[in-house]
């Protein structure tokens, strides 16, 4: 797993890797533009016109929102990935943060019309995953758009880690949509390629004030987990 100095390092090549990757079809970034097209077409047709984007890297789909006149709002772990997207998106607010820390206090009291993270939330172990996507939550008022390596099934996911072999990242913690829905039940699965999907978490209501009760998050199912991933076990 690379961290925020790994990602400067690798910042100014990013596009070229995925695209690469993408063209290949091969794991982990096979289907990654349709993943980010579905995403974009989605908030597009959604109401609202304020977007928060969590990992936006190099400013991929945060630009595209941001050229149709969205209000962009944006956090990412490498100081180098919001240098270049502050180039691409000058009028946008962005900031670096390390979202394993949790929502950044600085913005605590913004809200938000729709929330987008695109390969980005497998930073996190399953735990941190819940955890991070409720406090996300209380800053929506609509949904929240999750694009990644991404399986509805613990068997999907295994099955794939078994086809990829030695190239499947350990360190990962890809999404699950059965063991993200026992705290998120409202929470919808995309299939786009063998490896990759959109989770949609789309429950529509008022953001919470801070310092009310959280519901208490029931037991999921088991799963094999590959080394370094925690899931909701």
């Amino acid at each position: 797993m690379l961290n925020h100095k790994g990602f400067d390092l690798w910042a100014d090549s990013y596009d070229q890797t995925v695209n690469a990757c993408e063209e290949s079809n091969e794991y982990p970034f096979a289907g990654y533009r349709q993943v980010l097209g579905e995403i974009y077409r989605a908030v597009r047709e959604g109401d609202g016109r304020k977007v928060l984007d969590i990992g936006f890297g190099t400013g991929v789909l945060a630009k595209k929102l941001y050229d149709n006149g969205y209000t962009v709002y944006g956090i990412d772990f490498s100081e180098k990935m919001v240098e270049i997207a502050r180039e691409k998106m000058p009028q946008a607010v962005l900031l670096w943060h390390n979202f394993s820390k949790g929502f950044p206090a600085l913005w605590e009291a913004e809200i938000f019309d729709t929330a987008v993270c695109t390969y980005a939330v497998h930073h996190l172990n399953g735990e941190e995953q819940v955890a991070f996507l409720g406090e996300v939550k209380r800053h929506l008022t609509g949904p929240l758009f999750l694009g990644d390596v991404a399986f509805e099934t613990v068997e999907e996911r295994d099955r794939c880690r078994e086809a990829v072999g030695e190239g499947w990242d350990a360190e990962e913690c890809y999404p699950v949509a059965e063991l993200l829905r026992p705290a998120f039940p409202e929470l919808r699965f995309q299939k786009i390629t063998h490896c990759s999907g959109i989770l949609v978490l789309q429950e529509r209501r008022s953001p919470v004030e801070k310092g009310s009760g959280q519901k208490k998050i029931p037991a999921v199912p088991k799963g094999k987990a590959p080394a370094g991933c925690r899931d909701l076990l």
